[in-house]
């Protein structure tokens, strides 16, 4: 039997809830290779159950979460280009940088 609307809703705000429940603070961090320890960068941390959570180097405690699902379809979405930036008109784009 399929959920309804209000199933699928009420489910995804009870998987919210219970990712940010999770106490992380010891969780480790992980950044892509290459980058230095000052660098600005984008760090992911693992999280039971196929969830991750992500954050930015310069503001530590700003922390998304997001189950496996989500996690999944970014990172789909991502290796099929739906996230490409287009660079703004008269900047130069990050190819030529």
């Amino acid at each position: 039997m399929a959920e309804t609307e209000a199933e699928i809703k009420a489910r995804k705000e009870r998987e919210r809830d219970e990712l940010y429940a999770l106490d992380i603070s010891d969780v480790e961090w992980h950044s892509a290779p290459g980058t230095e320890e000052q660098e600005e960068r984008v760090e992911i941390a693992y999280l039971p159950a196929g969830a991750v959570a992500m954050r930015s180097s310069l503001d530590p405690e700003a922390v998304l979460r997001y189950t496996e699902a989500e996690w999944r379809a970014f990172v789909l979405g991502a290796r099929d280009g739906e996230f490409d930036l287009e660079p703004a008109p008269g900047s130069a784009g990050a190819a030529e940088q």
